[in-house]
């Protein structure tokens, strides 16, 4: 079937759907066993990692839960997933289900700031470095393994500057390493990018957005091949991971709508950037379809769409105070984090980097294509462009 048609029928054959189009929501903690061999039974299977078995405890995942994460694994060609509490906490947790004391990692310079500033912070207090790399580095890449270096990160695009990685080249070699490869795979979801076909051991999304798609949860996932699952799984269980069935819930009806609403994000955002890119005051669009983007050849060989989140450099000469006067007066693009949801965003960003640099000099703005009428954004920013102007004259 073709991918909007499965987006429709996966995740719809739950245990006590009883025939209704959406599976019932199923909330619980305790879940109670016939007798001591089913006790034993269910224990049994759960330890063999028969994850989509009768579970013994609500924190194992309910109905709702399997619903959602079968669908996904469905969709990313995987061999499990699994949901969590954050885009953020899929990251953290597709890192230490691989790594220990001692060990070495590699993570792009573009990566998700919480997730940079975790293996920055957080990770060398339990012995483990991290080294970051330019994320258009290629094959020289294989110079900064180690012995032990255990994991390649990857994010394509990347967060702000949207860089496009070849990660076919990267997942192979990483395996070469014996690393393990981990991508976050938030920004083209599953339906324009399926990283475990191109040789990634880990796919991670942040729900959130596009999945999510209403600014209204929570989640983030995990999807991995068979070989790296039991690592995954084992982590997870340790630290308790797991998510509320409400979010599962709302993630699978997000499913349904995903390819109509990315289709109509992406129109959205092309419209803006062929406005944007006419205006003085703009340098460049960092968006990966254009053909004059660095990542342009790689996105069309390895991605089949794309969804509608952007940056936007403006010229060296603009000044901040013009800048803030375009963001603070819009009127239909909210300034908030996140993305992916129905309605446009606009922020200022200031990206961290140490090792590669920044595309430009000029101040960076990210934009979120809502749902909202091309047209009556593209005179939200007529407005906010015109305040930049008087700005600048005072």
């Amino acid at each position: 079937m073709k991918p909007s048609t499965r987006l429709i029928t996966l995740g719809r054959d739950a245990p006590g759907s009883a025939g209704f189009v959406n599976p019932p929501l199923v909330r619980g903690s305790t879940v109670l066993h016939t007798d001591v061999a089913d006790l034993r039974e269910r224990a049994r299977r759960g330890a063999a990692g028969e994850d989509s078995g009768p579970v013994t405890y609500g924190i194992n995942g309910t109905p709702t839960h399997h619903a959602f994460c079968d669908a996904l694994t469905a969709l990313e060609g995987g061999h499990r997933s699994w949901a969590l509490p954050s885009g953020l906490s899929a990251c953290t947790i597709a890192i230490l289900a691989f790594v220990r004391q001692g060990d070495h990692i590699l993570v792009p310079d573009s990566a998700y700031g919480p997730t940079r500033k975790f293996c920055r912070d957080t990770l060398p207090r339990y012995g483990i470095e991290t080294t970051f790399y330019d994320p258009r580095i290629g094959a020289p890449i294989e110079e900064l393994f180690r012995p032990n270096t255990r994991l390649l990160f990857l994010e394509s695009p990347g967060s702000l500057t949207f860089e496009v990685q070849d990660v076919p080249l990267l997942a192979q070699i990483a395996r070469c390493r014996d690393a393990v490869s981990v991508i976050d795979n938030t920004w083209a979801t599953p339906l324009y990018f399926r990283p475990l076909q191109h040789g990634v051991d880990v796919s991670v999304h942040a729900v959130t957005k596009y999945i999510g798609g209403h600014a209204d949860l929570l989640l983030g996932t995990v999807t991995s091949n068979e070989a790296c699952w039991g690592a995954l799984r084992e982590t997870i269980r340790s630290l308790g991971m797991t998510t509320s069935p409400d979010d599962c819930w709302l993630a699978l009806r997000g499913l349904r709508s995903l390819e109509a609403r990315l289709t109509r994000h992406r129109a959205t955002a092309e419209r803006l950037i062929d406005w944007l890119l006419a205006q003085p005051e703009v340098e460049r669009v960092l968006f990966p379809t254009r053909p004059q983007d660095p990542g342009y050849a790689l996105w069309k060989r390895d991605f089949c769409g794309a969804t509608g989140v952007f940056g936007v450099v403006l010229q060296p000469q603009v000044r901040v105070a013009g800048f803030h006067a375009l963001i603070d007066g819009m009127r239909l693009f909210g300034r908030g984090y996140s993305w992916g949801g129905f309605e446009s965003l606009l922020i200022p960003c200031h990206p961290d980097r140490s090792v590669a640099p920044l595309p430009t000099a000029g101040l960076l703005m990210r934009i979120s294509a809502g749902l909202e009428d091309a047209e009556d954004l593209i005179d939200d920013l007529q407005d906010g462009f015109s305040r930049l102007r008087a700005a600048k004259q005072d």
